[in-house]
């Protein structure tokens, strides 16, 4: 698969995924005064409001992106990866109301949350911090690939 069609279908995608995560904000708007901790429950609505937005922006650009076939599939991977692995940390957190050792913000967060097994507390912090540096990676190749000031020629 070429570039130019391999952005258009990965472009589509991420619009498709987008409106997966207004969907999933909406309803998960409605489970938050019954999850483990709502405070956290209210912050994973907004994050995946953020985040739903951000691919929705990001999925009209993705066309205009001068990135060869290898760095338009790092930066694609990375962009979804990072984007499910923070909203699943978050999730988890919210659900089960644990994940304190990680989600820990200026002392106001985490409210309602508790200290869980080992092994909550490692899967929370696995995806949290890994979303890190794929999603820094995605946002560096998305900024290279708008190096350019000319418009690629459409097709018609």
């Amino acid at each position: 698969m070429n570039s130019p069609t391999m952005l258009s279908c990965q472009g589509h995608r991420l619009l498709q995924l987008g409106i997966v995560l207004i969907l999933y904000a909406s309803f998960e708007g409605f489970v938050i005064p019954y999850v483990g901790s709502p405070r956290i429950g209210l912050s994973v609505h907004t994050l995946a409001a953020l985040q739903s937005i951000l691919l929705l922006a990001l999925g009209l650009l993705w066309n205009r992106l001068e990135l060869g076939v290898t760095a338009a599939r790092m930066a694609f991977w990375c962009l979804v990866y990072s984007t499910f692995a923070i909203l699943a940390a978050y999730t988890i957190a919210a659900v089960s109301g644990v994940g304190i050792e990680t989600i820990v913000l200026a002392g106001e967060l985490p409210h309602g949350l508790h200290h869980g097994t080992a092994f909550q507390e490692t899967i929370i912090k696995i995806l949290s911090y890994s979303s890190a540096p794929t999603g820094l990676i995605s946002f560096a190749l998305i900024l290279w690939g708008l190096r350019t000031t000319g418009a690629r020629p459409q097709k018609v």
